[in-house]
């Protein structure tokens, strides 16, 4: 082919590999655009602004090219944020194209008559239609409000204390290894819709739906998961069965690193500093966000979940307390050797439980 020809297609080609369906559904960010992932830290109350119109409904926000944790562009309950623009779809009329679980341990609408302590301690939302989706692992009670509600919402009980919510964009075909993770923790599904060629897609999907889970071992699965952009993920997911610590159990020596665990410290037999094996599993005590940013907050106002391996590129953002009843209850984290999520989390640990 005559040289020149080629130099002028050159560009088409390139874009015509870079091409990704417009309507594919994925992670916005909080300035509007498509993003790969993001992380959003919701601040306690006691931490944010002295107007009392926006206590506990500031965060922190970060996605691959933020440079680090930013201030939130709006407040975690308006609908134009990171989140609230992610989630829209689910409260827009037509939702045919549409597949999506939002599963919550303590849902928006508690049925009084139900018990939710054999199910797994595990909150997040899946959404995608037929080119991929997302995946949204948070740590809000009550939360995201069902489609049935008019628009999104933060609930008003989820302002007092600090939360985390990691999205990331997954191509279709990575939603059959979600599935099989969600078959483990045993989710509790509030809302749902899975029709037609999606429910012959992801069988596991509908298992979860209905309620089924794993009945045999192993009772835990960890697997990796490739992102719309590339990033490499790993979900860990564990059944009740598993009867133990995700953390101290499993997690430190599957990463093959020390870590500090952040969780909500408030639920009785919480489990103590671990250094009794060949990696520590440390309490983290206090929340720091770099200066001139900062704020400063203590565990105890923070129902966030996640982890960091201080010494490996490790940062896992999850749905799991470090106590003795969820030792017996489903639920995961998923975890990243990225670079940009390990240097904004490892600052942030400004105290932890030595152990005993």
């Amino acid at each position: 082919l005559d040289p020149s020809f080629m130099a002028a297609i050159r560009p088409l080609l390139l874009a015509a590999l870079m091409w990704v369906p417009a309507r594919t559904l994925t992670c916005y960010g909080d300035t509007g655009q498509p993003v790969d992932w993001f992380v959003v830290y919701k601040l306690p109350a006691k931490s944010g602004s002295q107007d009392a119109s926006q206590s506990g409904l500031r965060y922190k926000y970060m996605d691959p090219g933020s440079g680090g944790w930013r201030n939130g562009a709006r407040l975690i309950n308006s609908s134009e944020g990171a989140v609230g623009r992610s989630l829209k779809p689910l409260y827009q009329k037509n939702t045919s194209q549409l597949a999506f679980l939002l599963y919550n341990d303590q849902p928006p609408k508690p049925n009084r008559t139900q018990d939710t302590s054999s199910r797994g301690h595990t909150k997040g939302v899946l959404l995608l239609d037929h080119d991929g989706g997302f995946w949204l692992v948070h740590s809000v009670p009550r939360f995201p409000p069902p489609t049935s509600s008019v628009a999104y919402h933060w609930p008003d009980s989820a302002c007092t204390n600090g939360q985390t919510l990691l999205c990331v964009s997954f191509p279709l075909t990575q939603f059959l290894q979600i599935g099989k993770q969600l078959t483990y923790t045993f989710p509790l599904v509030y809302d749902y819709k899975l029709d037609g060629i999606f429910a012959q897609k992801f069988p596991d999907l509908e298992d979860v739906i209905k309620g089924h889970h794993i009945r045999h071992q192993p009772w835990n699965s960890s697997v990796t998961l490739t992102s719309q952009a590339g990033a490499i993920f790993q979900s860990f997911a564990k059944s009740g069965n598993f009867g133990d610590d995700l953390y101290s159990g499993w997690l430190a020596a599957a990463l093959g690193s020390n870590l500090q665990v952040q969780f909500w410290p408030n639920s009785p037999g919480i489990l103590p500093s671990n250094c009794s094996g060949t990696w520590k599993v440390l309490d983290v005590t206090q929340i720091a966000f770099p200066e001139p940013a900062g704020p400063t907050f203590k565990a105890t106002e923070d129902h966030s979940k996640w982890c960091v391996a201080p010494e490996r590129p490790w940062a896992c953002v999850g749905d799991m307390n470090r106590n003795q009843r969820e030792e017996h209850r489903g639920g995961g984290t998923l975890c990243a050797q990225l670079p940009a999520l390990w240097k904004a989390f490892k600052p942030l640990v400004k105290a932890w439980k030595p152990c005993r």
